[in-house]
């Protein structure tokens, strides 16, 4: 692992290694069949009607009937196409192209309603062309982001008034631990661009990417609410979370559908946050 300390306008780091988009939209493009197939994302589960959505969120989204929502940084889709399935009038909007093929193909199969937007997060307000009652976003998007202020001034402006941010996301603080154990190898804050050299890939831990080089971004949890509330959001609520949505850690174990934790005797450490956020009317 390299680590630089900036990125110019274009959003170009240092040490000559290119876009930051470049490289991370190779490596998700590659991502996507990796994916499609992996036991972790249970795609025929879900078309079968399995839901990608943890059992929290349902009660901290409210109802969604008639609601019309966007879902930033959506993937292949399958959250996108769980809002849906709870009434929502869902867009998502990705960056990779394979993405968002597999997710129209994923539409079709289920044969719920979306719609799909291929455009930089940054870019979104103008590609998408109106505001909404709901922004969806979150579960491993933040990293992926250099600017914070920016990305609020994204949601903000994507929000009609009296609109709501839902976010879900792991939490900053166990990010800074590496893949196997409680050791500290990243930033808690953010000190510049994270280099990544990694051919493996979280879905499937045999898989070889050929596009391994990536650009991650550390965002402490105080900086992701103070851009909120400098972009005009007023904070509803603040949760965190003693499970995570994946098998963060190899010792981890399921302490309910989809949700992992500390084993017994174990201290809980913060593995994943939530909070809403609304634009005043």
């Amino acid at each position: 692992m390299a680590t630089a300390t900036g990125i110019d306008e274009d959003g170009r780091a240092d040490e000559g290694a290119g876009s930051w988009r470049e490289l991370n939209r190779a490596n998700w493009d590659e991502r996507v069949a990796v994916h499609l197939a992996s036991d972790f994302y249970r795609v025929e589960q879900f078309v079968a009607g399995e839901d990608s959505l943890h059992g929290f969120e349902d009660g901290e989204l409210g109802p969604l009937q008639a609601t019309s929502a966007v879902h930033l940084q959506c993937h292949v889709g399958l959250d996108t196409l769980s809002l849906a399935r709870r009434g929502a009038e869902v867009t998502g909007l990705d960056f990779s192209r394979p993405a968002l093929d597999a997710a129209r193909r994923l539409a079709d199969r289920t044969g719920v309603a979306a719609s799909f937007v291929e455009a930089d997060l940054y870019d979104a307000p103008a590609a998408l062309g109106r505001r909404y009652d709901l922004v969806y976003t979150g579960k491993g998007a933040l990293n992926w982001l250099p600017d914070m202020g920016r990305w609020a001034e994204v949601v903000a402006a994507l929000l009609r008034p009296g609109g709501r941010l839902y976010l879900v996301e792991f939490h900053p603080f166990v990010s800074v631990f590496g893949d196997e154990s409680l050791t500290l190898e990243y930033p808690y804050f953010d000190e510049g661009p994270v280099y990544l050299d990694d051919p493996g890939d979280y879905a499937d831990p045999n898989a070889r990417l050929s596009a391994a080089r990536t650009v991650e971004f550390a965002h402490p949890l105080g900086e992701i609410v103070t851009s909120l509330v400098e972009a005009g959001l007023v904070l509803e609520f603040l949760h965190e979370f003693p499970e995570c949505g994946f098998r963060r850690f190899p010792f981890l174990v399921e302490s309910q559908p989809g949700l992992y934790a500390m084993p017994p005797g174990m201290m809980r450490l913060p593995m994943m946050f939530s909070l809403r956020a609304r634009r005043p009317a």
